[in-house]
């Protein structure tokens, strides 16, 4: 039965999940007292983590925090067959350097979060890439067409005879799998790998084992507040990102998706505090110091509290003209030796998306160099300028102007 501390220690794993799969089963091994294995999977697709992949990261941290194991399985094996979760036709596979150098930035990236002694690095293809092919055909055998099609993008594919190549039935297995190999205690995951995380459950009990407990975390929304973070869809904050970069975009999300990111990505504010802050918004606290809270703790997570500090100066000097504009980090822009008119410029800098836009911003009279608005959409700048442009109250960049090679 468990007693105080269990239950405690469920409040703080339960927060932000979206379900756990099972609950008296995961009180029951915290009751037993030992360090549990506790597995999450991550695919080297890309070479950069983003803040939705922390939140699972977050959550391992957490279990560390109560003493137990991590295992961060990086899946150069499976990333060579492509997951198919969500997906509406079939991902092409990374080739194996891809994946590897991927995997070696992975490494670099995931112990701005997680306990470095409490965390075991483990590839899948430490298993996999010694099984035969009799190995996979056994493990193929333990599932079926029917069982698989009842995974909901696989179903959607089918009834809309798109196809679905045979290697892509072999991931959910091949990642159920890893379990087995790991012994997993509990595996996390994505509300989309719940399919896969069960499947890690069904074998481990045919292997003999206890099933793991499955806890699935939520998507995390992007700077949109609509669509899955994404590097494709150019809605995210990478945690290799400037302080700066990483301030100024958790400062342009909506305030519900405040909310949202502080349950799922914060350590530093509680469940209760982030209710009493709530209320505080309701009866007039303007949610912007709510905001630049969990700006400064996500910059010094990444970074450390003192680059955080001065982001926020920074942020503070470019959005409300309190303060000295050097805090910002310094750009080079290459321009021609002749220069280029503003509105080029802002797109070169990354403030604006296109030269149209940024015209319209000038016509607007939302565009600044230095504090002062721009009312010459002619004006040249030349290599040898240095200051602050700026689009808005929260595009900004300080630019040093260099001769374009």
């Amino acid at each position: 039965m468990s007693g105080p501390a269990t239950d405690a220690a469920l409040e703080l794993l339960a927060r932000g999940a979206d379900e756990i799969l099972k609950p008296g089963e995961l009180a029951a091994r915290l009751d037993e007292g030992r360090p549990l294995r506790v597995k999450a999977g991550f695919d080297p697709t890309a070479p950069d983590l983003h803040l939705g992949h922390t939140v699972l990261l977050n959550k391992m941290r957490q279990f560390q925090d109560l003493g137990h194991q991590v295992v961060f399985l990086i899946g150069d094996f499976t990333g060579m067959i492509g997951d198919p979760s969500g997906k509406s036709a079939t991902r092409k596979p990374l080739t194996r350097e891809d994946v590897l150098e991927n995997a070696r930035t992975y490494e670099s990236q995931v112990f701005k979060v997680l306990d470095r002694d409490r965390t075991e690095v483990r590839f899948n293809s430490e298993w996999f890439g010694a099984m035969s092919a009799a190995d996979m055909i056994r493990l193929a055998g333990q599932h079926t067409v029917a069982r698989m099609l009842e995974r909901d993008d696989f179903a959607k594919r089918y009834a809309a005879q798109q196809p679905i190549a045979i290697h892509e039935f072999l991931y959910p297995l091949v990642q159920g799998y890893d379990s087995v190999a790991l012994r997993a205690d509990v595996e996390l995951g994505g509300t989309d790998q719940k399919f896969n995380l069960l499947m890690g459950r069904g074998l481990q009990e045919a292997h003999g084992q206890a099933p793991q407990v499955v806890l699935t975390m939520p998507l995390l929304e992007g700077l949109d507040g609509v669509n899955k973070m994404s590097k494709s869809l150019g809605n995210y904050i990478g945690i290799a990102e400037a302080p700066i970069d990483i301030v100024n975009k958790t400062m342009k999300i909506g305030d519900d998706l405040m909310w949202r990111w502080i349950d799922l990505l914060s350590f530093e504010i509680s469940i209760d505090e982030a209710e009493r802050l709530k209320a505080g918004v309701a009866a007039g606290l303007n949610p912007r110091e709510i905001k630049l809270r969990l700006a400064r703790e996500l910059a010094a997570r990444f970074h450390d509290a003192s680059a955080a500090e001065t982001a926020i100066a920074g942020w503070h000097a470019a959005v409300t003209g309190q303060g000295d504009t050097s805090l910002l980090p310094l750009q080079d822009v290459a321009v021609p030796a002749e220069g280029l008119r503003v509105a080029a410029l802002l797109t070169a800098a990354g403030i604006t998306p296109s030269n149209s836009e940024a015209n319209r911003k000038l016509r607007e009279g939302a565009v600044k160099i230095d504090g002062a608005v721009v009312e010459d959409a002619g004006l040249v700048l030349a290599p040898g300028f240095e200051g602050v442009l700026q689009v808005g109250k929260r595009n900004f960049a300080r630019v040093r102007l260099v001769t374009a090679a």
